[in-house]
């Protein structure tokens, strides 16, 4: 059995084909053990950790960071028994598809693609044949020329394992001004953008590349506004209305947004989206996360109006079961489960990870469930099974100072509700007018499933769980 084994990039579930490196957690000579995290991968879910199938020495990365690799490819190779001795240099997978050199299909000199059998690079050394002269064989003694040495074609020249098995710059990346720095396309032209020399910066990143901070680091001193120094995409959309003829910046769409997009547009146009709107006065739900934070067992969680809100929706779904529902062509699945899904911005973009069963969990254990939930997706490690088989959801606009909108459904659900800022303002309370603190709530279901009076009464519990939460709770429970 051979020491040298080569890790393909798993099948990471939900219908995933492949992925994007982001960044490799070892390099080419470290000793790893069995499990340890290896490489971050990004897919159209999200950014995964991705561990060891075996312990070992690392001997090679074939695809360096930004590359996007299909499931099944060979990533890294690791040799499992280092103890053993040196070995040969593990081969490099071609890439899908690859044809030999002088084969049809294959390469041929000039960047050309050999048709025709025999079409291609020679194999063998070329031999001049003797001269004549005047049809006489040349003199005894007369030297014949030695064969010339065939150099092959650049298009076809093979570069071995060794010299390539480790990702990263050449032996002279940093050795002078003239050499080329290590740097991704987007950092190169940010830097090209700013007018960075990239040859003059001590890159930071992984194998000494240059990063997008590095960079606007170098260029802090030239740049005058204060909004550059404070954000990385501020500063790329400044400087590309200073400099460049375009004045346009293209983003790649792949990965979590690229998906996003696709769902957004395939829910948008099948499922006939309606959407009520009603305005409630939070005060009595402020004031009881007040009294919920004073309790011991609350003081290390962190409380906020989503956990009311989230609450509200799980008792109100209870009692219409239906709006807990599925389109499944010719029959309507209803769930006897609710995975409440929380819409969360991310630096990748827009993810929804739910919580499985949320309507089993006590209010203490919703919070806490809350709470880890956010936190993994703002750090970019939200797992593709934590983003499935959600049943309904809420994104919480009012974050943004947004008083209201008309979300999207997920594919697959039947209700989402947006959740406005919460606003000090006048309001009608016992007959007088006071200022309360009031939000607006934004519902939109399939009506194919949720009819308007079914929406309204959900719409209305929810609003009134909120108007009035430990009355609720008494009169539901």
């Amino acid at each position: 059995m051979s020491r040298i084994k080569q890790f393909d990039l798993p099948d990471l579930g939900e219908g995933l084909t492949e992925g994007e490196i982001l960044k490799w957690l070892v390099a080419v000579g470290d000793t790893i053990e069995l499990n340890q995290p290896i490489v971050e991968v990004e897919t159209a879910k999200a950014a995964v950790e991705i561990p060891a199938k075996w312990g070992g020495q690392v001997q090679a990365i074939f695809h360096p960071e930004g590359t996007t690799v299909e499931v099944g490819t060979a990533i890294i190779a690791i040799d499992t028994d280092p103890s053993a001795g040196p070995t040969d240099p593990p081969e490099i997978p071609p890439a899908e598809g690859a044809i030999e050199p002088g084969m049809i299909g294959g390469p041929a000199p000039g960047g050309r693609t050999a048709v025709l059998v025999g079409y291609g690079p020679r194999t063998t050394a070329a031999v001049r044949r003797p001269r004549r002269t005047n049809g006489q064989a040349p003199p005894a003694g007369t030297a014949v020329e030695p064969p010339a040495a065939v150099t092959p074609p650049a298009a076809v020249a093979v570069t071995p394992p060794a010299a390539v098995a480790a990702v990263g710059p050449p032996a002279d990346v940093r050795t002078g001004a003239a050499a080329r720095a290590l740097a991704k396309p987007p950092v190169r032209k940010l830097a090209r953008d700013l007018g960075v020399d990239l040859a003059g910066i001590v890159g930071s990143g992984p194998l000494g590349s240059v990063t997008r901070d590095d960079v606007l680091r170098a260029s802090a001193p030239a740049v005058d506004s204060p909004a550059a120094d404070a954000s990385a995409d501020v500063a790329v959309a400044a400087s590309a209305a200073r400099v460049g003829t375009d004045r346009e910046r293209r983003i790649p769409v792949k990965g979590v947004r690229k998906l996003t997009a696709e769902n957004m547009v395939a829910s948008a146009f099948t499922a006939p989206h309606v959407t009520e709107f009603l305005t409630v006065d939070l005060t009595r739900s402020m004031k009881a996360l007040e009294r919920l934070r004073a309790q011991p067992q609350w003081r290390e969680v962190r409380v906020s109006p989503l956990l009311m809100v989230a609450k509200a929706m799980l008792l109100a779904a209870a009692r219409h079961p239906m709006v807990n529902a599925t389109w499944a062509g010719d029959e309507i699945v209803v769930k006897e489960y609710v995975n409440l899904g929380i819409a969360a911005a991310t630096d990748r973009g827009l993810i929804v990870p739910n919580i499985k069963d949320a309507g089993r969990l006590t209010l203490l254990e919703l919070a806490e469930a809350m709470s880890a939930l956010v936190r993994t997706a703002k750090s970019g490690r939200t797992a593709p099974a934590d983003m499935a088989g959600g049943t309904m959801t809420i994104t919480n606009v009012g974050v943004f100072g947004v008083d209201s909108g008309t979300p999207i459904l997920p594919p697959g659900e039947s209700a989402i509700l947006a959740v406005g800022t919460i606003r000090k303002a006048p309001w009608v309370h016992k007959e007088k007018i006071r200022v309360r603190q009031v939000a607006t709530l934004a519902l939109s279901f399939d009506h194919r499933i949720i009819d308007g009076e079914l929406g309204s009464a959900f719409l209305r519990d929810i609003g009134a769980f909120l108007t009035d939460p430990e009355a609720m709770l008494l009169a539901w429970t």
